[in-house]
């Protein structure tokens, strides 16, 4: 698959999406930190370091949303050009490494406008042209209705659920769904 691949999104914001650049690592790691800190959707407790992030995010693949004229003012981007990311290894080692897994972060600036939909379909396009068989998601918390939605309406099916396997910042806890479609 060819990248940059350029598209609008339905407030008219241009965006590409593109393989992540070195320069974008620390960009891409604060959003990640952002996110983990509201502790809706990761199960990481606290910020990564680079060094954690590098062996979490940066393992295989990696992508990026980049903003592509000046429409930050819409979206309230302070500057910021990554407006999501995603990353796509293998879910397992060796005989099993043909099922993918991949994780997607979004600027909070920026959900609802459709970018997570167009990573997740430009991911399954990448994953099949990188030769997957099928993508595997482990630990959508079921708290994360956006994400549980998009997966579903992209043929995803619920494998399991794992009860009460995450602890919320509010003390509650909540359920784990996995999630799995097969490619091609």
């Amino acid at each position: 698959m060819q990248l940059p691949i350029q598209t609008t999104l339905k407030d008219g914001t241009r965006i590409e999406l593109d393989d992540m650049r070195r320069d974008e690592q620390e960009d891409v790691r604060t959003l990640l930190n952002v996110v983990i800190l509201e502790g809706q959707t990761y199960p990481q407790a606290q910020p990564l370091s680079e060094e954690e992030f590098a062996a979490y995010w940066m393992s295989q693949d990696t992508f990026v949303v980049r903003l592509l004229d000046d429409s930050a003012k819409k979206i309230n981007l302070e500057g910021k050009q990554i407006l999501g990311a995603f990353y796509l290894k293998p879910n397992f080692p060796g005989r099993c490494s043909h099922i993918c897994n991949a994780g997607f972060i979004v600027q909070p600036s920026a959900r609802g406008l459709g970018i997570g939909r167009y990573m997740g379909e430009t991911m399954l396009a990448i994953a099949l042209a990188k030769g997957y068989t099928a993508v595997m998601f482990n630990l959508i918390f079921s708290t994360n209705t956006p994400s549980l939605n998009l997966w579903k309406s992209l043929d995803f099916s619920v494998l399991g659920i794992i009860p009460n396997a995450v602890h919320l910042p509010n003390n509650q806890q909540a359920d784990v769904v996995m999630m799995y479609r097969a490619l091609g």
